[in-house]
């Protein structure tokens, strides 16, 4: 496994619709080292999933199309290889966890047959040896009774079981890299924490990169190393994750962090929230995507985007406000 699995490198996919262009990704850079975790957080509609599907080439083209940039997965460039190429890569080098399990699984299909599916297509193994690959799988993720589940259908697990078997097909073939696409927003609390602890064993067991997509930052602080924060398709802030919460640089990361719950606290006044939505992609402001939302804009603000520069090493951010220090 590559020292650093997955370097992506100014990203850029643009949606090409009816209403006009849209930059759904605008100049993403990051990478992600062996063992490592990093978050890519924001509200809905900020460009992490399409940025993950963009690393990953499954936006359909028409309308979505990769303009610029490249994704280098071990040291390999996959941007311009064909989908046949990407069949093979997929699965074998880099998995993804996606959103909501029923979704990603095929209702009419056995779990085994999932499972193995993915096994055989990319090991050459028989069917009788994938059937013993996807138990010991179902094993691994923490599946009782696996033996009995490989004859299931997905509407007879529960949906904590069904997050476990995507993630059994997801490291069947020991990717060096890992995508989690908000892999516990459907789950109940407990075994939004079960599902959280499996992947951090999965991954130290296995050195895995892992990009972890969320809203949700106290999820963050318990399984990010880095922490990637977007809007509106582009990167605004990064940093390790202590160094985040700590001091955060950019007014949307203030405000995301403001608006988080915090366990145990006692608060006389109501979360903190942020005025206003994300704005649609084919009508962006000039200027700071933000801006029309941020408490601490300036007249420049409005009319110049600001670029992402790096204050101190291991922070990046994309705003002239921080320039005047941290919020």
């Amino acid at each position: 496994m590559a020292a650093v699995p997955l370097e992506v490198s100014d990203l850029r996919t643009t949606l090409f619709t009816r209403r006009g262009e849209m930059k759904a990704v605008d100049g993403l850079s990051l990478s992600v080292g062996a063992g490592e975790t990093v978050a890519l957080v924001g509200e809905s509609g900020c460009g992490k999933s399409l940025s993950a599907l963009s690393i990953m080439r499954l936006l359909p083209d028409p309308p979505a199309r990769i303009v610029g940039g490249a994704v280098k997965l071990n040291g390999r460039d996959i941007v311009p290889l064909s989908e046949e190429s990407m069949l093979d890569i997929r699965g074998k080098e880099i998995g993804m966890i996606f959103q909501d399990p029923m979704s990603a699984l095929n209702p009419v299909a056995t779990i085994e047959k999932q499972i193995a599916e993915v096994v055989m297509a990319h090991t050459g193994l028989g069917r009788f040896q994938a059937r013993a690959r996807a138990h010991e799988l179902l094993e691994q993720v923490g599946i009782p009774d696996a033996a009995r589940r490989l004859d299931a259908y997905p509407h007879q697990l529960s949906g904590g079981m069904c997050q476990r078997v995507v993630i059994a097909m997801a490291i069947a073939c020991s990717p060096s890299v890992l995508i989690a696409d908000e892999p516990t927003t459907a789950l109940d609390v407990t075994v939004q924490a079960q599902v959280l602890t499996l992947l951090k064993r999965l991954q130290a067991e296995a050195g895995m990169a892992m990009i972890f997509i969320t809203h949700d930052l106290g999820v963050v602080a318990e399984t990010a190393d880095r922490v990637v924060v977007m809007y509106a398709g582009r990167k605004v802030e990064e940093a390790a994750v202590d160094d985040l919460f700590e001091a955060p640089l950019h007014p949307y990361t203030a405000g995301l962090i403001g608006a988080t719950p915090v366990p145990g606290a006692v608060r006389a006044e109501r979360l903190a929230d942020i005025p206003g939505m994300v704005p649609p992609l084919n009508a962006l402001p000039p200027g700071c995507a933000f801006a029309p939302r941020c408490p601490r804009a300036m007249d420049r603000c409005r009319t110049e985007r600001p670029a992402l520069t790096e204050p101190r090493p291991g922070r990046r951010v994309a705003c002239f406000a921080a320039e005047k220090g941290p919020t």
